[in-house]
Protein backbone atom coordinates (compact mmCIF):
# COMPACT_ATOMS: atom_id res chain seq x y z
CA UNK A 1 0.00 0.00 0.00
CA UNK A 2 1.58 3.44 -0.81
CA UNK A 3 2.67 6.06 1.46
CA UNK A 4 -0.79 8.12 0.82
CA UNK A 5 -3.13 5.22 0.70
CA UNK A 6 -2.08 3.79 3.97
CA UNK A 7 -2.49 7.32 5.94
CA UNK A 8 -5.82 7.16 4.16
CA UNK A 9 -6.85 3.82 5.10
CA UNK A 10 -5.73 4.33 8.49
CA UNK A 11 -7.93 7.30 8.79
CA UNK A 12 -10.90 5.74 7.76
CA UNK A 13 -10.46 2.58 9.95
CA UNK A 14 -9.98 5.16 13.04
CA UNK A 15 -13.30 6.45 12.03
CA UNK A 16 -15.16 3.46 11.20
CA UNK A 17 -14.58 1.98 14.43
CA UNK A 18 -15.54 4.68 16.46
CA UNK A 19 -18.65 5.01 14.45
CA UNK A 20 -19.45 1.36 15.06
CA UNK A 21 -18.46 1.30 18.73
CA UNK A 22 -20.44 4.39 19.08
CA UNK A 23 -23.58 2.74 17.29
CA UNK A 24 -23.20 -0.52 19.44
CA UNK A 25 -22.67 -3.08 16.72
CA UNK A 26 -20.14 -5.82 16.95
CA UNK A 27 -18.33 -6.42 13.78
CA UNK A 28 -20.34 -9.08 12.68
CA UNK A 29 -23.74 -7.37 13.06
CA UNK A 30 -22.41 -4.47 10.95
CA UNK A 31 -20.94 -6.77 8.43
CA UNK A 32 -24.40 -8.77 8.05
CA UNK A 33 -26.17 -5.30 7.71
CA UNK A 34 -23.93 -3.54 5.29
CA UNK A 35 -23.62 -7.01 3.28
CA UNK A 36 -20.01 -7.15 3.75
CA UNK A 37 -17.46 -9.89 5.13
CA UNK A 38 -17.07 -8.73 8.87
CA UNK A 39 -13.21 -10.31 9.03
CA UNK A 40 -12.41 -7.91 6.03
CA UNK A 41 -14.36 -4.81 8.36
CA UNK A 42 -11.43 -6.33 11.38
CA UNK A 43 -8.69 -5.30 8.79
CA UNK A 44 -9.94 -2.07 7.82
CA UNK A 45 -10.78 -0.81 10.90
CA UNK A 46 -7.00 -1.77 11.73
CA UNK A 47 -6.10 0.31 8.46
CA UNK A 48 -4.78 -2.85 6.26
CA UNK A 49 -7.07 -2.59 3.95
CA UNK A 50 -9.70 -0.70 1.53
CA UNK A 51 -13.29 -0.87 1.46
CA UNK A 52 -14.43 -0.53 -1.52
CA UNK A 53 -16.53 2.10 -2.47
CA UNK A 54 -19.35 0.57 -3.18
CA UNK A 55 -19.74 -0.95 0.13
CA UNK A 56 -18.18 2.10 1.88
CA UNK A 57 -21.46 3.85 1.26
CA UNK A 58 -23.68 0.71 2.67
CA UNK A 59 -21.39 1.23 5.59
CA UNK A 60 -22.10 5.05 5.69
CA UNK A 61 -25.94 4.75 5.84
CA UNK A 62 -26.11 1.84 8.66
CA UNK A 63 -24.06 4.11 10.53
CA UNK A 64 -25.94 7.17 9.73
CA UNK A 65 -22.19 8.83 9.46
CA UNK A 66 -24.04 11.44 6.84
CA UNK A 67 -20.77 10.88 4.55
CA UNK A 68 -17.98 11.41 6.94
CA UNK A 69 -16.89 7.87 5.86
CA UNK A 70 -17.40 8.10 1.83
CA UNK A 71 -15.23 11.48 2.24
CA UNK A 72 -11.98 9.95 3.97
CA UNK A 73 -12.60 6.62 1.58
CA UNK A 74 -12.43 9.38 -1.24
CA UNK A 75 -9.28 10.90 0.35
CA UNK A 76 -7.44 7.29 -1.09
CA UNK A 77 -8.34 7.93 -4.58
CA UNK A 78 -7.30 11.59 -4.73
CA UNK A 79 -10.83 13.10 -4.80
CA UNK A 80 -11.49 16.23 -3.20
CA UNK A 81 -13.55 15.07 -0.26
CA UNK A 82 -16.44 17.28 1.69
CA UNK A 83 -16.36 16.19 5.23
CA UNK A 84 -16.36 19.03 7.77
CA UNK A 85 -14.87 18.95 11.21
CA UNK A 86 -14.53 21.16 14.10
CA UNK A 87 -10.82 21.39 15.77
CA UNK A 88 -9.44 18.75 17.91
CA UNK A 89 -7.67 19.28 21.46
CA UNK A 90 -4.84 18.26 23.43
CA UNK A 91 -2.96 18.31 26.49
CA UNK A 92 0.16 18.04 27.58
CA UNK A 93 1.22 14.51 26.06
CA UNK A 94 -2.25 13.16 25.73
CA UNK A 95 -3.26 11.73 22.44
CA UNK A 96 -5.10 14.34 20.22
CA UNK A 97 -8.63 14.50 20.37
CA UNK A 98 -10.28 15.26 16.84
CA UNK A 99 -14.43 15.57 17.06
CA UNK A 100 -15.61 15.46 13.33
CA UNK A 101 -18.95 16.90 12.72
CA UNK A 102 -21.25 15.00 10.37
CA UNK A 103 -23.12 17.14 7.61
CA UNK A 104 -26.82 15.30 8.96
CA UNK A 105 -26.16 16.36 12.68
CA UNK A 106 -24.40 14.77 15.34
CA UNK A 107 -20.31 14.42 15.92
CA UNK A 108 -18.02 11.25 16.23
CA UNK A 109 -14.97 11.90 18.97
CA UNK A 110 -11.64 10.38 17.58
CA UNK A 111 -8.63 9.67 20.01
CA UNK A 112 -5.28 10.03 17.60
CA UNK A 113 -1.53 9.41 18.65
CA UNK A 114 0.64 12.23 17.32
CA UNK A 115 1.60 10.15 14.54
CA UNK A 116 -1.88 9.47 13.50
CA UNK A 117 -3.15 13.25 13.64
CA UNK A 118 -0.26 13.97 11.10
CA UNK A 119 -1.37 10.94 8.97
CA UNK A 120 -5.20 12.04 8.93
CA UNK A 121 -4.13 15.16 7.82
CA UNK A 122 -1.91 13.50 4.82
CA UNK A 123 -5.02 11.96 4.32
CA UNK A 124 -6.43 15.45 2.74
CA UNK A 125 -9.66 14.23 4.00
CA UNK A 126 -10.10 16.62 7.09
CA UNK A 127 -8.34 19.80 5.25
CA UNK A 128 -11.05 22.13 5.32
CA UNK A 129 -11.09 21.19 9.66
CA UNK A 130 -7.22 22.67 9.40
CA UNK A 131 -6.27 25.82 8.32
CA UNK A 132 -2.87 24.56 8.00
CA UNK A 133 -3.44 21.30 6.92
CA UNK A 134 -1.25 21.92 3.97
CA UNK A 135 -0.74 19.49 0.74
CA UNK A 136 -0.85 15.95 1.45
CA UNK A 137 3.05 15.32 -0.05
CA UNK A 138 3.50 18.17 3.17
CA UNK A 139 1.93 16.16 5.86
CA UNK A 140 2.71 13.14 4.60
CA UNK A 141 6.71 13.83 5.13
CA UNK A 142 6.22 15.07 7.96
CA UNK A 143 4.25 11.79 9.47
CA UNK A 144 7.40 9.97 8.36
CA UNK A 145 9.21 12.31 10.56
CA UNK A 146 7.67 11.44 13.29
CA UNK A 147 8.16 8.47 13.07
CA UNK A 148 12.31 9.13 11.75
CA UNK A 149 13.01 12.15 13.80
CA UNK A 150 16.24 11.97 11.55
CA UNK A 151 14.35 12.29 8.98
CA UNK A 152 13.66 16.07 9.91
CA UNK A 153 14.94 18.30 6.98
CA UNK A 154 14.48 22.00 5.60
CA UNK A 155 11.60 20.93 3.61
CA UNK A 156 9.49 19.55 6.79
CA UNK A 157 10.37 22.43 9.00
CA UNK A 158 9.27 24.53 6.18
CA UNK A 159 6.16 22.94 5.90
CA UNK A 160 5.31 23.46 9.87
CA UNK A 161 6.30 27.10 9.14
CA UNK A 162 3.94 26.97 6.16
CA UNK A 163 1.33 25.60 8.44
CA UNK A 164 1.46 28.48 11.12
CA UNK A 165 1.36 31.52 8.60
CA UNK A 166 -2.14 29.87 7.66
CA UNK A 167 -3.01 29.78 10.44
CA UNK A 168 -2.13 33.33 11.21
CA UNK A 169 -4.01 33.56 8.32
CA UNK A 170 -7.67 32.22 9.67
CA UNK A 171 -7.19 33.61 12.89
CA UNK A 172 -8.31 37.41 11.36
CA UNK A 173 -11.01 35.78 10.37
CA UNK A 174 -12.08 32.90 12.14
CA UNK A 175 -10.88 34.15 16.08
CA UNK A 176 -9.60 32.35 18.66
CA UNK A 177 -12.68 29.30 18.90
CA UNK A 178 -12.14 27.10 16.08
CA UNK A 179 -7.89 27.49 15.97
CA UNK A 180 -7.06 26.86 19.57
CA UNK A 181 -6.73 23.20 19.05
CA UNK A 182 -5.16 22.74 15.84
CA UNK A 183 -2.70 25.32 17.08
CA UNK A 184 -2.08 22.91 20.23
CA UNK A 185 -2.40 19.77 18.66
CA UNK A 186 0.72 21.04 16.25
CA UNK A 187 2.58 22.05 19.31
CA UNK A 188 2.58 18.25 20.43
CA UNK A 189 3.54 16.84 17.55
CA UNK A 190 6.30 19.26 17.24
CA UNK A 191 7.08 18.80 21.06
CA UNK A 192 7.44 14.88 20.39
CA UNK A 193 10.04 15.75 17.80
CA UNK A 194 12.21 18.02 19.28
CA UNK A 195 13.36 15.05 22.27
CA UNK A 196 15.37 13.39 19.26
CA UNK A 197 16.05 15.88 16.90
CA UNK A 198 19.54 16.34 16.05
CA UNK A 199 21.78 19.21 15.08
CA UNK A 200 21.62 21.20 12.22
CA UNK A 201 17.68 21.12 13.19
CA UNK A 202 17.45 21.15 16.21
CA UNK A 203 17.86 25.06 16.89
CA UNK A 204 15.24 25.52 13.92
CA UNK A 205 13.01 23.32 15.30
CA UNK A 206 12.88 25.29 18.61
CA UNK A 207 12.43 28.31 16.88
CA UNK A 208 9.39 27.04 14.95
CA UNK A 209 8.35 25.35 18.07
CA UNK A 210 8.51 28.98 19.88
CA UNK A 211 6.90 30.55 17.24
CA UNK A 212 3.62 27.85 17.82
CA UNK A 213 3.63 28.54 21.65
CA UNK A 214 3.72 32.31 20.44
CA UNK A 215 0.64 31.65 18.42
CA UNK A 216 -1.07 29.31 21.14
CA UNK A 217 -0.68 31.80 23.76
CA UNK A 218 -2.19 35.07 22.01
CA UNK A 219 -5.43 32.67 21.10
CA UNK A 220 -5.90 32.03 24.75
CA UNK A 221 -5.39 35.47 25.15
CA UNK A 222 -8.00 36.20 22.76
CA UNK A 223 -10.48 33.86 23.98
CA UNK A 224 -10.03 35.41 27.78
CA UNK A 225 -7.74 32.72 29.59
CA UNK A 226 -5.28 35.04 30.38
CA UNK A 227 -3.18 32.34 32.85
CA UNK A 228 -3.13 30.17 30.32
CA UNK A 229 -1.77 32.64 27.84
CA UNK A 230 1.18 33.74 29.85
CA UNK A 231 2.24 30.24 30.74
CA UNK A 232 2.25 29.15 26.92
CA UNK A 233 3.87 33.05 25.99
CA UNK A 234 6.80 31.82 28.89
CA UNK A 235 6.84 29.16 27.40
CA UNK A 236 7.68 30.53 23.89
CA UNK A 237 10.27 32.33 25.06
CA UNK A 238 12.18 29.83 26.69
CA UNK A 239 11.98 28.17 23.56
CA UNK A 240 13.07 31.19 21.64
CA UNK A 241 16.05 31.16 24.30
CA UNK A 242 17.06 27.67 23.86
CA UNK A 243 17.04 28.56 20.00
CA UNK A 244 18.73 32.01 20.41
CA UNK A 245 16.44 33.76 18.75
CA UNK A 246 16.72 37.31 20.22
CA UNK A 247 13.88 38.34 18.29
CA UNK A 248 11.50 35.99 19.50
CA UNK A 249 13.01 36.46 22.81
CA UNK A 250 12.20 40.29 22.81
CA UNK A 251 8.83 39.57 21.24
CA UNK A 252 7.77 37.47 23.92
CA UNK A 253 8.22 39.95 26.57
CA UNK A 254 6.17 42.41 24.46
CA UNK A 255 3.35 39.68 24.59
CA UNK A 256 3.66 39.48 27.93
CA UNK A 257 3.49 43.04 28.33
CA UNK A 258 -0.21 42.80 26.31
CA UNK A 259 -1.38 40.21 28.54
CA UNK A 260 -0.34 42.67 31.54
CA UNK A 261 -2.59 44.97 30.41
CA UNK A 262 -6.06 43.19 30.43
CA UNK A 263 -4.69 41.52 33.76
CA UNK A 264 -4.45 45.41 35.25
CA UNK A 265 -1.07 45.17 36.04
CA UNK A 266 -0.47 48.44 34.44
CA UNK A 267 3.20 49.10 36.19
CA UNK A 268 3.84 45.37 34.34
CA UNK A 269 2.98 46.66 31.22
CA UNK A 270 5.65 49.16 31.40
CA UNK A 271 8.43 46.62 32.90
CA UNK A 272 8.37 43.85 30.29
CA UNK A 273 8.06 46.52 27.45
CA UNK A 274 11.10 48.32 28.46
CA UNK A 275 13.06 45.01 29.12
CA UNK A 276 11.99 44.05 25.60
CA UNK A 277 13.88 46.90 24.28
CA UNK A 278 16.80 45.96 26.32
CA UNK A 279 17.43 42.65 24.93
CA UNK A 280 20.56 41.60 24.26
CA UNK A 281 21.33 40.39 20.20
CA UNK A 282 20.11 41.71 16.54
CA UNK A 283 16.69 43.03 17.66
CA UNK A 284 14.62 43.74 14.26
CA UNK A 285 14.11 48.41 14.77
CA UNK A 286 10.21 47.35 13.88
CA UNK A 287 10.26 45.22 16.96
CA UNK A 288 11.89 47.91 18.99
CA UNK A 289 8.61 50.35 17.95
CA UNK A 290 6.34 47.96 18.68
CA UNK A 291 7.74 48.06 22.35
CA UNK A 292 8.11 51.59 22.57
CA UNK A 293 4.55 52.05 21.30
CA UNK A 294 3.52 49.02 23.64
CA UNK A 295 5.55 50.46 26.85
CA UNK A 296 3.42 53.97 25.64
CA UNK A 297 0.30 51.95 26.70
CA UNK A 298 1.39 51.36 30.11
CA UNK A 299 2.34 54.68 31.16
CA UNK A 300 -0.85 55.91 29.39
CA UNK A 301 -2.79 53.92 31.89
CA UNK A 302 -1.00 55.02 34.63
CA UNK A 303 -1.64 58.58 33.84
CA UNK A 304 1.88 59.70 32.50
CA UNK A 305 0.88 61.25 29.59
CA UNK A 306 4.45 62.81 28.64
CA UNK A 307 6.08 60.05 29.15
CA UNK A 308 3.53 58.13 26.76
CA UNK A 309 3.29 60.90 24.11
CA UNK A 310 7.11 60.69 23.98
CA UNK A 311 7.32 57.13 23.47
CA UNK A 312 4.72 57.12 20.97
CA UNK A 313 6.66 59.63 18.70
CA UNK A 314 9.69 57.81 19.21
CA UNK A 315 7.79 54.64 17.92
CA UNK A 316 6.80 56.74 15.31
CA UNK A 317 10.03 57.76 14.33
CA UNK A 318 11.72 54.13 14.77
CA UNK A 319 9.11 52.49 12.40
CA UNK A 320 9.10 55.38 9.73
CA UNK A 321 12.97 54.73 9.56
CA UNK A 322 12.38 51.05 9.06
CA UNK A 323 9.35 50.30 7.36
CA UNK A 324 10.42 46.28 6.10
CA UNK A 325 11.66 43.85 8.63
CA UNK A 326 15.50 43.34 8.27
CA UNK A 327 16.28 40.32 10.54
CA UNK A 328 15.74 37.22 9.05
CA UNK A 329 13.39 35.10 11.06
CA UNK A 330 11.81 37.76 13.00
CA UNK A 331 7.83 36.80 14.37
CA UNK A 332 5.67 37.13 11.93
CA UNK A 333 2.95 39.88 13.39
CA UNK A 334 5.86 42.23 12.65
CA UNK A 335 5.82 42.04 8.73
CA UNK A 336 2.15 43.44 9.24
CA UNK A 337 2.74 45.99 11.47
CA UNK A 338 2.95 49.60 10.06
CA UNK A 339 2.42 53.39 10.65
CA UNK A 340 -1.18 52.86 10.27
CA UNK A 341 -1.30 49.44 12.54
CA UNK A 342 0.68 52.06 15.30
CA UNK A 343 -1.71 54.62 14.91
CA UNK A 344 -4.67 52.17 15.54
CA UNK A 345 -2.92 50.80 18.58
CA UNK A 346 -2.40 54.20 19.89
CA UNK A 347 -5.77 54.81 20.02
CA UNK A 348 -5.91 53.14 23.36
CA UNK A 349 -3.68 56.06 24.83
CA UNK A 350 -6.02 58.66 23.71
CA UNK A 351 -8.97 57.66 25.26
CA UNK A 352 -7.20 56.88 28.38
CA UNK A 353 -5.42 60.11 28.62
CA UNK A 354 -8.63 62.52 27.74
CA UNK A 355 -8.53 62.87 23.75
CA UNK A 356 -11.45 60.41 22.79
CA UNK A 357 -12.33 62.66 19.82
CA UNK A 358 -8.94 61.98 18.65
CA UNK A 359 -9.65 58.35 19.15
CA UNK A 360 -12.41 58.05 17.34
CA UNK A 361 -11.24 59.67 13.90
CA UNK A 362 -8.47 57.14 14.45
CA UNK A 363 -10.83 54.04 14.94
CA UNK A 364 -13.52 54.71 12.02
CA UNK A 365 -10.69 55.24 9.47
CA UNK A 366 -9.42 51.92 10.23
CA UNK A 367 -12.67 50.27 10.44
CA UNK A 368 -13.35 51.78 7.02
CA UNK A 369 -9.75 50.15 5.58
CA UNK A 370 -10.56 47.14 7.42
CA UNK A 371 -11.76 44.27 4.91
CA UNK A 372 -15.36 42.71 6.05
CA UNK A 373 -14.05 39.16 5.53
CA UNK A 374 -11.79 39.76 9.12
CA UNK A 375 -14.65 39.69 11.18
CA UNK A 376 -12.51 38.95 14.75
CA UNK A 377 -10.37 42.84 14.06
CA UNK A 378 -13.39 44.54 12.60
CA UNK A 379 -15.19 43.55 15.78
CA UNK A 380 -12.82 44.40 17.86
CA UNK A 381 -12.40 47.52 16.20
CA UNK A 382 -16.13 48.65 16.54
CA UNK A 383 -16.05 47.39 20.24
CA UNK A 384 -13.78 49.60 21.18
CA UNK A 385 -15.46 52.60 19.06
CA UNK A 386 -18.39 52.21 20.74
CA UNK A 387 -16.52 52.58 24.34
CA UNK A 388 -14.95 55.61 22.95
CA UNK A 389 -17.90 57.48 21.66
CA UNK A 390 -18.84 57.52 25.53
CA UNK A 391 -15.88 59.18 26.25
CA UNK A 392 -16.02 62.03 23.11
CA UNK A 393 -16.83 65.86 24.13
CA UNK A 394 -20.36 65.26 23.02
CA UNK A 395 -21.42 61.56 23.98
CA UNK A 396 -23.69 59.35 21.84
CA UNK A 397 -24.58 56.74 23.94
CA UNK A 398 -27.47 55.80 20.83
CA UNK A 399 -24.65 55.36 18.48
CA UNK A 400 -22.36 53.66 20.79
CA UNK A 401 -24.85 50.74 21.75
CA UNK A 402 -25.52 50.23 18.05
CA UNK A 403 -21.91 49.89 17.35
CA UNK A 404 -22.18 47.64 20.62
CA UNK A 405 -24.48 45.13 19.24
CA UNK A 406 -22.77 44.73 16.30
CA UNK A 407 -19.80 43.88 17.86
CA UNK A 408 -21.85 41.35 19.76
CA UNK A 409 -22.54 39.64 17.01
CA UNK A 410 -18.74 39.05 16.28
CA UNK A 411 -17.88 38.08 19.33
CA UNK A 412 -20.08 35.33 18.92
CA UNK A 413 -19.03 34.41 15.99
CA UNK A 414 -15.61 34.14 17.12
CA UNK A 415 -15.28 33.48 20.66
CA UNK A 416 -13.26 36.65 21.19
CA UNK A 417 -13.15 37.49 24.86
CA UNK A 418 -11.46 40.58 23.77
CA UNK A 419 -14.30 41.74 22.29
CA UNK A 420 -16.53 41.01 25.33
CA UNK A 421 -14.07 42.62 27.41
CA UNK A 422 -14.56 45.91 25.63
CA UNK A 423 -18.87 45.23 25.23
CA UNK A 424 -18.47 44.80 29.24
CA UNK A 425 -16.52 48.12 29.73
CA UNK A 426 -19.21 49.94 27.51
CA UNK A 427 -22.45 48.03 29.75
CA UNK A 428 -20.69 49.92 32.60
CA UNK A 429 -20.67 52.71 31.12
CA UNK A 430 -24.02 53.79 29.78
CA UNK A 431 -24.97 52.51 32.90
CA UNK A 432 -23.40 54.78 34.74
CA UNK A 433 -23.68 57.91 32.70
CA UNK A 434 -27.52 56.73 31.15
CA UNK A 435 -29.20 54.83 33.30
CA UNK A 436 -32.87 55.54 31.62
CA UNK A 437 -31.75 55.54 28.20
CA UNK A 438 -33.24 52.62 26.16
CA UNK A 439 -30.10 52.00 24.42
CA UNK A 440 -28.26 50.76 28.48
CA UNK A 441 -31.30 48.39 28.35
CA UNK A 442 -30.68 47.15 24.83
CA UNK A 443 -27.22 46.95 25.61
CA UNK A 444 -27.44 44.98 28.94
CA UNK A 445 -30.32 42.83 27.78
CA UNK A 446 -28.02 41.52 25.00
CA UNK A 447 -25.24 41.33 27.23
CA UNK A 448 -26.70 39.02 29.67
CA UNK A 449 -28.25 37.10 26.85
Amino acid sequence: MEPDTAAAAEAFGLALRELREQAGLTLRELGRRALYDYTRLSRAERGEILVPEPQVSALDNELKAGGVLVALRKAATGRPPAVTARPCSVTGSEPVILEIRMPGGGSITLSLSRRQFTQVLASGALAAAFPGAGSPDDAARAAQALEQPARIDDEVLGYFRRTLDEFYKADKMLGPGRLISPVLAQIDVLDGLRASVRPPYADPLLQVLAQHAEMAGWLLQDSGDLDAAAGWSRRAAEWAQCAGDANLTAYMLVRQSNIAVLAGDHPAVVQLAAAARRTPGPVDPKLIALALQQQARGHARLGERSDCYALLDQAVSTLAAHPDVTVPGAPAYLHHYDLRTLTEQSASCYQVTGHADRAVTILQDTIAATSPALVRDRGHLTAKLAVACTRIREPDPARAAALGLDALAAARQTGSARILGELQTLGQRLTAQWPAHPATRTVREALAA
